[in-house]
């Protein structure tokens, strides 16, 4: 969603064919925003599959990551800040800690295939 520290602000929902950045707002907090605007924050669904470029190096080794990773959009439950990403490492961080300028996309996630049974045949005895 969009962390509280951010509704002083205009938001609206994250699109699915949109890139987005990590920006620090004016009041200095930490959200997701168009490239080049800082006046809206996109909020995103928890539980979202999300894909990063360009983690810090910094975090890249402290956290065990690479560059570019697949993350879900989580709610924290420890912290000041709620909204942050859940690594497929486990790690969780905040997005205030994953920093400004972190390419954010809304990954595709495959549908789930549905199996159909078919109905069996019935027989029935007739006396």
């Amino acid at each position: 969603m969009c962390d509280y520290s951010l509704e002083m602000y205009a938001s609206r929902p994250a699109r699915e064919s949109e890139k987005y950045v990590t920006t620090r707002f004016p009041s200095g907090s930490i959200g997701l925003a168009v490239p080049g605007d800082c006046t809206t924050a996109v909020c995103v669904q928890y539980d979202t599959h999300l894909e990063l470029e360009g983690i810090s190096t910094d975090l890249q080794s402290r956290l065990g990551v690479d560059g570019e990773e697949s993350v879900v959009f989580a709610r924290l439950e420890h912290g000041a800040y709620r909204d942050g990403v859940k690594f497929s490492n486990g790690k969780e961080i905040s997005l205030q800690l994953l920093g400004s300028g972190v390419t954010v996309k809304l990954a595709e996630v495959p549908a789930r295939r549905e199996t159909v049974r078919e109905p069996e045949a019935v027989l029935e005895v007739i006396d």
